[in-house]
């Protein structure tokens, strides 16, 4: 899931999101201890899918549900200020 889909989706469904990919993540887990998973990045593609939506979540809550802007970029700071 790439953080821009993340960005398109409203807070409840974010957190719905959230739970499926936490028990997903529980049942590889599990599925991995008893028998080795064909693909064990799997674990680390919901774990950074978690992160993902666990930020965007934060975000919205310091934003107040606005939508995310864009950082300025270091080297345009450094000039502005430097």
């Amino acid at each position: 899931m790439k953080t821009r889909e993340i960005r398109e989706l409203s807070t409840k469904e974010l957190l719905e999101r959230l739970e499926t990919e936490k028990e997903n993540l529980v049942r590889l887990k599990l599925n991995h201890s008893i028998s080795p998973l064909d693909n064990p990045m799997q674990i680390k593609v919901v774990r950074r899918n978690i992160a993902r939506i666990a930020t965007e979540l934060r975000l919205r809550e310091i934003n107040g549900n606005k939508k995310f802007k864009k950082r300025k970029n270091w080297c345009s700071y450094q000039q502005q200020n430097g």
